[in-house]
């Protein structure tokens, strides 16, 4: 395994980084979960606790839904460039569903697809993760780009036991699983589930001496074999004989491995321990993964986030440790996160600066360790790493530069473009600073053009009508001297636990880019959930591969 090798996180349009910097037949395993073509608001990056949508509505997939000019010259180019299997089910699609919000999101999904075919190995496997609203469209268009051949399975993930719209139908409790190889010579690992009490009951009714509990079955040859004919203590085989020599029948005996039955009639047969089976193959219905409730530790806030162990099994089943795992559409990193802990190398691709920021925060929080470093070494390309590049955003996208910016300093942005008037709010961190259990603000203002005095003057009135303790302006441009005075005027926070603090503070992106922080109580912060901290499937620690962490992108 090259040392060389860095796990990467792509920020950008995920066709042009796969066509740009991902080199064919490079990916071992994909996974994708791409927003569903369905009434449901996939901007919704965040809820709040009581399941109300955030104030933050990112509109990363504004246009997703709906057939515009740009829908139309991907699908020209899609039917232009694509093999002739694809181009022809794009016709026949386009034929039946017209210029609708579902040919759109299809016309989206198809080139990515494409791309993805293009990146995997040969003994490679791809999980697409959608609903039952594009799913059987999805399907057709994975048969025309892997072949109809390569489908392995569809699964069924059962992700809630009720569901509030079986009024009039039968309610939605299930995803469905879309399971392609490429090859004929791809990585399946069986996995295996617990088994259910009730078959524990039924199948494994048998309890030894030691408490252990185990089912039997018989030691009967399937064929007439008269040289393992024989009497053992007694009793008799079947006609057929036994399964086994007399050697190895008194090793079975020796080991306590033999049930007897009661009487000289009956027939001796072989134990099987309910502790030493690895459980039951999995199928291709899985009820056994229940969803992350608003309980669970490793809950971020992020209303499509799925749940670790459904990962797990995806990633165990097809790659090994050291694969590439791809996830394309990486959200809040629960594939990134999940590849990471069982030795996996990665790469995960979002188009906004939020997921990206998110994803790092989790990865620090699950992985490293205040006496421990885990976690292996990757970078973060797409993202401005000088003042020109952080100008050039400003210029292309304000709103993704804002988003950028409350993320150097691992902030939670707090507007939307489109949804509500502006607050004077760009972002904000939360942390904690008593024993009160109560949650505080740094309330963050972003500002890439020009910046006077008043900016300052606002950002205070802000603070005030906010009850927030603190505020950081954070700056493209270099602050006047008025400004300065202005946030030395506004005085120190005293925390009991972890000092003083100045309560108004300015930040340049150039400062912030040469590794300046935002000071506030940061032992007890919070921006995000934190993630649960996990560690990794092998005992070893260090950073995966055997290579140290280094700073990461």
């Amino acid at each position: 395994m090259s040392s060389e090798w860095r796990n990467k996180l792509f920020f950008g349009d995920n066709l042009s980084i796969l066509r740009e910097q991902v080199a064919a037949e490079s990916v071992d395993l994909i996974y994708l979960d791409p927003p569903f073509n369905s009434s449901a608001n996939y901007n919704v990056l965040f809820q709040e606790k009581g399941g109300e949508q955030s104030a933050a509505q990112i509109t990363a997939f504004e246009d997703t839904w709906h057939w515009t000019q740009e829908a139309e010259a991907t699908f020209y180019e899609t039917v232009r460039d694509a093999p002739e299997r694809v181009v022809n089910i794009m016709g026949a699609l386009r034929s039946f569903l017209g210029q609708s919000d579902m040919m759109a999101y299809l016309t989206m999904m198809t080139p990515r697809l494409v791309e993805l075919h293009r990146v995997l190995k040969e003994t490679g496997s791809i999980y697409l993760h959608c609903d039952p609203t594009a799913s059987h469209y999805l399907k057709l268009i994975l048969d025309a780009i892997f072949g109809p051949m390569q489908f392995r399975n569809e699964i069924v993930w059962k992700r809630t036991s009720g569901h509030n719209d079986a009024r009039r139908r039968y309610g939605d409790q299930s995803d469905t699983i879309l399971f392609y190889a490429k090859g004929l010579s791809y990585t399946f690992n069986t996995s295996f589930a617990s088994y259910t009490e009730k078959y524990i009951q039924s199948h494994y009714s048998n309890i030894d001496k030691h408490g252990r509990r185990y089912t039997t079955r018989d030691l009967r040859s399937p064929s007439p074999r008269p040289n393992l004919t024989y009497d053992y203590k007694g009793y008799q085989p079947h006609p057929n004989g036994w399964s086994v020599s007399i050697e190895k029948m008194k090793e079975l005996d020796a080991a306590g491995l033999l049930h007897f039955p009661d009487t000289k009639d009956g027939r001796i047969r072989l134990k099987r321990y309910l502790d030493e089976m690895p459980g039951m193959p999995v199928g291709n219905v899985w009820d056994d993964i229940p969803p992350i409730n608003s309980q669970a530790q490793e809950r971020l806030g992020y209303p499509t986030q799925k749940p670790e162990a459904l990962l797990e099994r995806i990633i165990e089943a097809s790659s090994n440790e050291g694969d590439v795992v791809l996830d394309p559409f990486c959200g809040c990193g629960t594939a990134v996160t999940v590849a990471e802990r069982l030795h996996r190398r990665w790469m995960g691709i979002d188009i906004t600066h939020l997921a990206i920021g998110l994803i790092r925060s989790r990865l620090h929080d699950t992985f490293i360790g205040k006496y421990e470093k885990e976690l292996a070494p990757y970078e973060v390309i797409g993202d401005p790493k000088d003042l020109a590049s952080a100008e050039a955003l400003a210029l292309q996208d304000r709103y993704q530069f804002q988003w950028w910016a409350v993320g150097l300093v691992n902030g939670r942005a707090a507007q939307d473009k489109k949804k509500g008037k502006d607050t004077g709010i760009d972002g904000f961190v939360i942390f904690f600073d008593d024993n009160s259990g109560k949650p505080k603000r740094v309330v963050l203002q972003v500002k890439s053009g020009h910046v006077k005095s008043g900016d300052i003057r606002d950002l205070k009135g802000v603070m005030e009508r906010e009850g927030a303790p603190l505020g950081a302006f954070l700056t493209l441009k270099p602050p006047t001297r008025d400004m300065k005075a202005e946030a030395v005027a506004a005085g120190y926070y005293e925390s009991e636990f972890y000092g003083q603090f100045p309560k108004l503070q300015i930040l340049t992106v150039e400062e912030l880019l040469a590794g300046r922080k935002l000071l506030y109580p940061e032992a007890g912060a919070a921006t995000h959930k934190r993630a649960q901290r996990r560690s990794k499937s092998r005992a070893e620690q260090g950073g995966l591969f055997g290579q140290q962490p280094e700073e990461q992108g």
